[in-house]
């Protein structure tokens, strides 16, 4: 039987995407117009279309590419009740209201995942288990007693234990009971099927590139369509085009390998290092085998070789582990707010009626899942406890001045550093099969793959969202902007956003 691999935004094929169903198509909009356009079909996109189209608004949910094919198609699809920006960090920006008011948003997005899966009996591999995250040195021991003390605070339960099921040797450690994992896609197809049984219209492959008001009504624009709405939500990871969030939350990629382990035996739980960046481990039996599921090394995308990524990641791994063979190897992104908390709700600048939500940090499943939610409720018009805590309006210049700094300083760098700076001489004959790389031709820059059959894909490097260079990512075989985020295949399509643009093929300028 051949085996049906749902696609996602690299080249590398994880162990969430076989053998799931493909989307039902719902027929093409006409004239009508919507009670609100949700664009993006992953785990936010689908949350808040499944409540709105329940609450019976008329919805419309456009994905530019399938189902899944995003970040929550790549998650390692953990399930907490703490959170990557802890309790006490959200306390000195948001005080002891906010920390409580985030504590309680991560608790709530949670229990909508468990009560989705047993309301619509959704068949996604969910288990709960305990979460561990160890220390292994002195600072890291009082990073554990700042984690402990803050949770306590804001009420999630949390103790000091003695054992953790990991072979890493560590000096103290703390435990959460009653936190899961699941099998993320079939968790959306799941809601996808709610949705559809709702009455809902689906469109995929159908990219929006930008949003009008037009005689009082909003108006989306793609290739083939206008679609017009009363309310749009962005739940695109990264709404598009140049906005504020560009400045706000800067783009990470996450790697995971999934090991199949000589001595079959697996730990029964979700287990974190507390180093910079951090290791995760939990293990998931995918075709009928148990394989270890080892993530992390995250770095900023297009800045550091993702092959190097996970050559360190998986000699971290054989170092603890007994490794038979990698069954899958695979990546992600992810967005890190500059504030350290999500922004969820009626986007900055833009026409009354736009929303969005952005800045998950590495926790999307449960945040997005609760944005899902408080996004419904905007459109609704209804009352909802966390709009003002996650506002996307909120100014928090005082506290995150800094990190706003930090984070943006080599945006900069790479929009002049990359454009006078570049002193590649590499030719194009030079370029191996699978390869793909900046090089000079004719004294211009030229972004550059040679496919395994020997045929050049040249491409104009200038990434089309805020013309920064894109780097080439080796592992996923596509075109990373450093800058903000966007990337691109090896034919200069858009695989995510802010860029709604594609590369120009190189020469097609001229």
């Amino acid at each position: 039987m051949k085996t049906n691999i749902i696609p996602r935004d690299g080249e590398l094929v994880g162990p969430w995407q076989k053998d799931l169903f493909t989307a039902v198509q719902t027929g093409r909009v006409g004239n009508e117009v919507f009670d609100c356009l949700i664009v993006g079909g992953g785990i936010t996109g689908l949350t808040a279309a499944l409540l709105l189209q329940q609450s019976g608004k008329k919805t419309l949910l456009a994905e530019a590419h399938t189902i899944g094919f995003g970040t929550t198609g790549g998650t390692s699809a953990h399930i907490n009740t703490f959170a990557d920006t802890t309790y006490n960090e959200t306390e000195s920006a948001f005080g002891t209201e906010g920390a409580k008011l985030f504590a309680d948003a991560i608790r709530e997005g949670f229990d909508l995942i468990k009560s989705n899966i047993e309301n619509y009996k959704i068949d996604c591999d969910y288990e709960l288990k305990t979460g561990y995250l160890y220390a292994e040195n002195e600072d890291e021991v009082k990073l554990l007693a700042e984690i402990f003390e803050g949770a306590l605070k804001v009420g999630v339960p949390v103790k000091y234990v003695t054992e953790v099921p990991t072979p890493v040797p560590y000096e103290k450690a703390l435990a959460w009971a009653g936190q899961a994992q699941f099998q993320p896609l079939k968790y959306l197809q799941g809601l996808q099927k709610a949705y559809l049984a709702a009455g809902g219209t689906l469109e995929e492959h159908t990219l929006i590139t930008g949003v009008i008001l037009k005689n009082g009504v909003l108006t989306a624009e793609n290739a083939v369509q206008s679609i017009k709405a009363k309310a749009v939500i962005y739940a695109t990871h990264m709404p598009p085009n140049i906005n504020l969030f560009n400045f706000e939350c800067a783009p990470y990629r996450s790697y995971v390998l999934a090991v199949q382990l000589k001595s079959g035996q697996y730990p029964d739980a979700l287990i974190y290092d507390s180093q910079e960046p951090y290791h995760y481990v939990r293990s998931h039996v995918i075709d009928g085998q148990e394989l270890l599921l080892v993530g992390g090394l995250d770095h900023k995308t297009g800045h550091d070789d993702p092959e190097n990524a996970f050559a360190e990641l998986e000699k971290y791994t054989r170092t603890y582990y007994n490794v038979s063979s990698v069954k899958y190897r695979w990546s992600s992104q992810y967005y890190v707010p500059v504030d350290g908390l999500p922004y969820i709700g009626k986007m900055p600048l833009a026409p009354k009626g736009i929303y969005c939500a952005t800045g998950y940090n590495g926790n999307g499943m449960m945040l997005g899942s609760i944005a899902g939610r408080l996004l419904s409720d905007l459109v609704r018009k209804r009352p909802n406890k966390y709009a003002g805590l996650f506002d996307p309006c909120r100014v928090k210049l005082i506290d995150s001045f800094s990190e706003l700094v930090k984070e943006n300083s080599d945006v900069a760098y790479h929009f002049v550093a990359d454009r006078f700076g570049f002193h590649e001489t590499d030719s194009l004959i030079r370029l191996e099969p699978g390869q793909g790389k900046l090089v000079e031709v004719d004294g211009r820059k030229v972004a550059a793959y040679r496919d395994e059959d020997g045929t050049i894909h040249a491409l104009n490097p200038t990434c089309t969202h805020a013309a920064c260079i894109v780097n080439w990512n080796g592992a996923e075989k596509s075109w990373d902007c450093p800058c903000h985020g966007a990337r691109y295949d090896i034919e200069g399509r858009v695989l995510t956003g802010p860029a709604t643009r594609d590369l120009g093929r190189y020469g097609d300028e001229k």
